[in-house]
């Protein structure tokens, strides 16, 4: 079956009827923006595996239930989920190990390695290099703002009700943050040129 070709809830039917490579291309079709999205917010590459692990682990086990009601929804419902995980992880003790989903379980190999080319990765991580450095200097409020709304696109209502904050709130955050870069942006291109 060309699970590619298919649309997100398609796949999570076909899912739930039990096809497991509709789960691996709903992963595969996301997994960038999600991990992304987490690995900006911890700024730990392990720590982001494990957050972006128990998130899948808990997609399985709600789409398994029978719970999953978010139509066409499926990437802001996934973000919700990592970001709850990460805000979970910062109210814990910061050494306390995140539960995993148990040795028998590891969503990376279910994935396989054959997602992304050399090339990609390296394109990949040189794109993004710049901007996180540039991302991890903004205020916390800001940066979590622009995470969700470009990494994991969330509405804004979605993006309110997560942060318990108006949607006006998060709409002057998103244009402090972007404001931010702006200018973060044209300082390094000027100290480039000198």
């Amino acid at each position: 079956m060309d699970f590619h070709l298919k649309s997100d809830q398609d796949l999570i039917h076909l899912y739930i009827g039990g096809q497991e490579g509709a789960l691996v291309e709903l992963i595969r079709r996301y997994q960038s923006k999600i991990y992304t999205s987490i690995y900006l917010l911890v700024k730990d590459e392990y720590l982001a595996e494990d957050i972006f692990q128990d998130t899948f682990i808990k997609v399985i086990n709600t789409l398994k239930a029978g719970k999953y009601n978010e139509e066409g929804k499926f990437l802001p419902w996934v973000s919700r989920i990592a970001h709850n995980l990460v805000i979970d992880h910062f109210r814990r003790e910061k050494r306390t190990p995140l539960v995993s989903g148990g040795d028998d379980f590891d969503i990376f190999d279910v994935l396989g390695h054959h997602d992304e080319s050399t090339e990609d990765r390296m394109v990949r991580e040189q794109t993004y290099k710049d901007l996180k450095s540039l991302i991890h200097l903004l205020p916390a409020e800001q940066k979590e703002v622009l995470i969700m709304r470009h990494f994991s696109d969330m509405s804004f209502k979605e993006i309110a009700d997560v942060t318990e904050v108006s949607i006006n709130t998060a709409l002057g955050r998103m244009r402090y943050a972007l404001n931010n870069l702006r200018k973060m942006m044209q300082q390094k291109e000027l100290s480039l040129k000198n």
